[in-house]
């Protein structure tokens, strides 16, 4: 008989161990086999590329300024500013020059006066100031109203890459508390199935209880290797929000420090959602207001120069003329009342979603509160529960030794172990996530 064991010796390589009766004819192939296994998986782990690790701080740091949705969400702030800059070019004054030449087949005139020259040349210039226009004017404090909403948005896509961020850390960390969990399981699998196959050689034991114990180990690996994939893939999500070009590591548990009293009057103005909304509907408010602008009338006045080469008979070298025209509408088939109802309805719109937020953001606070007290509980419980399977497993292996059980309850009491403290960490993260909720509900977290 031949068994084959891989495990990371003092060195940080992988290690093999066989055990089998020399003067069995499988042992010798059985070393072959395993030695090259030891070499491809030596070479396997020594091209193993090392994750770098931040820590959460830092973590949320990079994400909000690395980040290609903030990236894209800090353009519309541009494009807000590019828009404020085009309503006030409007309201200012406006000059034009133009050049004329002007070429006939010849001079046109009558006893001998010219009236008109065969070839002529006209320079003019246009300066028009709007003298009265309130629309327009009124269109650049909307437009600053949008710059505001611009970077309330970016604000508020920073608290959303914050928050995935750190969900994506937690991820981490509960993960690498999974893999820690399946590693002491499947050693102590490891050791039932040694202990049974030491039995079956000496003599004393059988080889079903070999095949229960081989069994329990292969499924502990196999749960080892779902640990280790769960972790890598959170690696590389954290990588993705940190726009880095390899997986992420975390590094220390984060501590949420969690306020014990809390105002809603404060809490609710920190929240860039919140705050988004809010801007959105003053600058409806704005926009209704300002439609009475949209019944009166507009005034311009218009500047003309003009220097024509050479001159003509009835036609002067030098000109100037000065235009005022005021234009007052009156009658557009009721397209400015509709046009206020339509603002009108948006700024209702908005009121409505405002409060839908605001009764969002109250019921997340009492549920992340809830949820802290509860998994505190629960924490404590799985604790309590994961200790007690710690020690029913110790009884049942001591028992099994000295053959006062099977190693059924030893198999089950390894599986409880574990499930136990597969429970405790699920409730250690569900309490850290907890916190980070009440966090971000009173607009805490990002910082």
């Amino acid at each position: 008989m031949c068994s084959i064991r891989l495990g990371p010796e003092s060195n940080g390589a992988p290690g093999i161990q066989v055990r089998g009766r020399r003067s069995d004819p499988k042992v010798r192939p059985c070393i072959h086999v395993c030695l090259v296994l030891w070499l491809t998986t030596a070479s396997a782990f020594a091209q193993t590329p090392v994750i770098p690790k931040v820590e959460f701080d830092e973590a949320i740091q990079r994400a909000v300024a690395n980040n290609p949705t903030i990236a894209q969400a800090a353009t519309a702030i541009a494009h807000a500013g590019l828009l404020v800059q085009q309503a006030r070019a409007v309201t200012l004054p406006t000059a034009s020059a133009r050049a004329t030449n002007l070429t006939l087949n010849s001079e046109v005139g009558f006893n001998g006066l010219v009236t008109q020259p065969q070839n002529q040349s006209t320079f003019a210039g246009d300066l028009t100031v709007p003298v009265l226009d309130l629309t327009r004017w009124a269109a650049v404090p909307q437009a600053q109203d949008q710059v505001k909403i611009a970077e309330l948005s970016t604000d508020a896509t920073r608290r959303d890459i914050a928050i995935a961020t750190a969900q994506a850390y937690l991820t981490i960390v509960v993960s690498r508390r999974q893999l820690e969990v399946d590693q002491r399981a499947l050693d102590n699998a490891r050791a039932h199935m040694d202990y049974a196959q030491r039995r079956l050689q000496a003599g004393g034991g059988s080889q079903l209880n070999e095949l229960r114990a081989a069994s329990s180990a292969s499924t502990s690996e196999l749960r080892l290797e779902n640990s280790r994939l769960a972790l890598r893939r959170a690696q590389e999500a954290l990588g993705v929000l940190l726009a880095a070009d390899s997986a992420i590591d975390a590094g220390a548990e984060p501590a949420f420090d969690v306020p014990t009293v809390i105002n809603e009057q404060d809490w609710m103005q920190a929240r860039a959602d919140v705050r988004v909304q809010q801007a959105t509907q003053a600058a409806g408010e704005r926009i209704v207001h300002d439609s009475w602008r949209d019944w009166l009338g507009t005034a311009a006045a218009s500047f003309d120069p003009q220097y024509v080469v050479p001159k003509g008979l009835f036609q002067p070298s030098k000109t100037w003329r000065l235009t005022a025209t005021f234009t007052q509408p009156i009658f557009e088939g009721g397209q400015r009342k509709v046009v206020r109802q339509l603002r009108e309805l948006q700024v209702q719109q908005t009121k409505i979603a405002l409060s839908n937020v605001m009764l969002r953001a109250r019921s997340e606070v009492r549920i992340a509160q809830e949820a802290i007290r509860s998994s505190t509980l629960a924490l404590e419980n799985a604790r309590t529960a994961a200790a007690q399977a710690d020690d029913v497993l110790r009884i049942t292996n001591a028992a099994f030794e000295v053959g006062a059980t099977t190693n059924i309850e030893v198999i089950d009491a390894q599986r409880s172990a574990r499930d136990a403290e597969t429970t405790a960490a699920l409730a250690e993260d569900a309490l850290r996530r907890a916190r980070l909720d009440l966090l971000v509900a009173i607009g805490k977290f990002p910082r």
